[in-house]
């Protein structure tokens, strides 16, 4: 135990957050690319079948009244 020493931890606990933050940019940056994919489609001129089945549950939700949702 003698050679894990404070330098150890200082770079232990670093590589843990550094880990971390990478992690979450990932994670970014693929959120970004399917929402830019969302938008993307959207303005298309020709609809992909994908987005106009997540459209019509989007329209369906909004036509129920809030009192009886689940």
């Amino acid at each position: 135990m003698t050679a894990f020493t404070p330098s150890a931890l200082i770079g232990l606990c670093v590589g843990f957050i550094w880990g971390i933050g990478c992690s979450l940019a990932i994670l970014y940056s693929i959120y970004l690319g399917g929402y830019r994919k969302a938008v993307e489609d959207s303005l298309a001129p020709q609809k992909p079948p994908r987005f106009l089945r997540a459209l019509e549950k989007v329209r369906a939700r909004i036509e129920i009244p809030p009192e009886t949702r689940k």
